[in-house]
């Protein structure tokens, strides 16, 4: 049996993960279930395991630097809501913990370890926020920018505890990680020789592991010294593409630890109990985020969506409670038991996330009281614009071009990123910055010239979010939608929405496809998506 334990606890992990994902939740749940199901099989973790989540978690920290971008971070709206939101629940999740430990003695937690597990429960996930916005295709969104900048901070803050942790003094010669910056030139260079393939994931493994090598031999934490080296590369385009190119590699091996939580055992009922309460306690951190971030000027819509995607705990917390139960500050059945409250808030949180659009339109004018007044809109007069091309990436700005010698000032294109607006508008394109799926940015524009709205996003579901918001709100003109795939185009067809098949041309086919089949037809009869 010790001969096939390692392939039987990998493709049950497989099994579980993917049961998860078929169920609508993150894979993560499923590593964590997996290992609690190879527990009963009375399996243990072998080398390999142990040395995947070692390279894990040092990749975890290397991406994490790789992110780190000081302008972003130092926006009151982002390092503002993590710290007084972390503090806020901090103090909360302490006094629930100790007033349970009163009311339930048998958990014996000392005010110290009750504090620890508490501190654990502050962060949100990393993992599940990234999975489901890139699933959507709103990974560039000012919400999704904005959640993973809190998560970055919050990743700061775990770091530092790990580091505080390890106990180590640093030897004089530490002083020689410095000597990475004048390497900094360097090692961008080997990296955009590596291109984009494989060669530059495995370029980006070799520098993560050497960092952390390097690391420990000067006294550092060597997780510590991989998210130093990752901040030092920090801010070219290459190194997002490698943190791109990473992601994958840093989850297939963080595998390797959430099998190990579950391997080590159940905890007791009782633990059981209290940690799907404090599972299900997860679902209350929008309620705290929502007001911080207005607070702190974000706009009302954001906030939700934003505050809607943290409602949940993170496998950090289960990394923050693993190291300090190896250190015996707290009992180590609480690995697995925060495990559980992990996999708990991740059932919560999934709802929670996919409504968040639906729950701001339906409550927007409540909503709005909330936001500041020292936001100022800035959207330019749409009075004159007959087309709108969502979405300027390759296939937008070929629709766009296309377009303009014929219809002149009347095309306007609406692209999320600000850094793309720049560009475009430099280029002489009217474009503006916007959110498409933002019902606040359609309520200032004027349907009575609009004849057609082209949808050249990310992906069919924000497609079709798009179509359904414009629908709502009393748009009756045209709607043409690029597809990838020819069942996405039968359903928009269905639904009285002319689709373009991407792969047959790029932009200039979308745009001549759309002349040709809207612009001299009347406008097919409006029908929901929701039928």
């Amino acid at each position: 049996m010790a001969l096939f334990s390692e392939p039987l606890i990998l493709f049950t992990a497989l099994l579980c993960g993917m049961a998860s994902r078929a169920l609508g939740f993150p894979a993560l749940i499923g590593y964590l279930a997996a290992g609690f199901v190879l527990h009963e099989l009375n399996l243990e973790v072998g080398p390999v395991l142990l040395t995947l989540a070692d390279i894990g978690i040092t990749l975890l920290l290397f991406t994490i630097g790789l992110k780190l971008e000081p302008k972003r971070l130092l926006a009151a709206q982002v390092w503002g809501s993590t710290l007084v939101h972390m503090a806020i629940t901090q103090a909360v999740m302490l006094l629930i913990l100790l007033g349970l430990t009163h009311w339930l003695p048998a958990l014996a937690l000392t005010w110290q370890s009750a504090a620890l597990i508490a501190f654990a429960l502050t962060f949100s996930s990393t993992v599940f926020v990234i999975q489901t916005t890139q699933e959507r295709g709103e990974l560039q969104s000012d919400y999704a920018v904005l959640a993973i900048g809190i998560l970055i901070i919050q990743d700061l803050v775990a770091v530092a505890f790990l580091a505080l942790s390890a106990g180590k003094t640093p030897q004089w010669y530490v002083l020689g990680m410095l000597l990475l910056f004048p390497l900094r030139p360097l090692i961008l260079r080997l990296l955009s020789i590596a291109g984009y393939g494989e060669l530059l994931t495995l370029a980006g493994l070799a520098v993560a592991i050497s960092s952390a090598q390097v690391a420990e031999a000067v006294g550092l934490k060597g997780d510590l010294g991989a998210l130093i080296v990752g901040a030092i590369l920090a801010g070219h385009p290459k190194t997002k593409a490698l943190a791109h190119n990473l992601i994958q590699l840093k989850d297939l091996f963080l595998v390797g630890f959430f099998l190990s939580i579950g391997l080590g055992g159940w905890p007791s009922p009782l633990l059981i109990g209290v940690a799907v309460f404090l599972g299900l306690l997860a679902a209350a951190k929008p309620l705290l985020y929502f007001p911080l971030m207005t607070r702190f000027h974000t706009t009302p819509r954001t906030a939700v969506l934003a505050a809607g995607s943290l409602a949940n705990h993170s496998e950090f917390g289960l990394i923050v409670v693993s190291v300090a139960a190896g250190l015996g500050w707290v009992a180590a059945d609480w690995s697995a038991a925060l495990s559980i409250a992990v996999a708990v808030s991740f059932v919560v949180a999934s709802p929670i996330s996919r409504s968040t659009h639906d729950f701001y339109r339906r409550h927007r004018h409540q909503l709005l009281k909330w936001r500041s007044g020292r936001l100022v809109d800035s959207y330019e007069s749409t009075a004159d614009v007959s087309i709108i091309i969502l979405g300027m990436g390759r296939v937008g700005t070929g629709a766009y071009e296309a377009l303009a010698p014929r219809y002149g000032h009347q095309v306007m294109g609406v692209e999320a990123s600000r850094t793309k607006v720049v560009a475009h508008v430099d280029a002489q394109r009217r474009v503006i910055c916007a959110d498409a799926s933002d019902p606040d940015f359609w309520s200032r524009i004027q349907f009575a010239n609009l004849t057609l709205v082209m949808l050249a996003l990310t992906n069919h579901p924000e497609n079709c979010l798009v179509a359904e918001l414009l629908r709502s709100m009393g748009y009756r003109g045209k709607i043409a939608s690029i597809v990838r795939h020819e069942e996405h185009a039968e359903e928009l067809s269905e639904l009285g929405i002319s689709a373009f098949n991407l792969y047959g041309q790029a932009g200039t086919g979308f745009a001549a496809h759309v002349e040709e089949a809207l612009l001299d037809e009347p406008p097919p009869p409006p029908r929901s998506l929701s039928q």
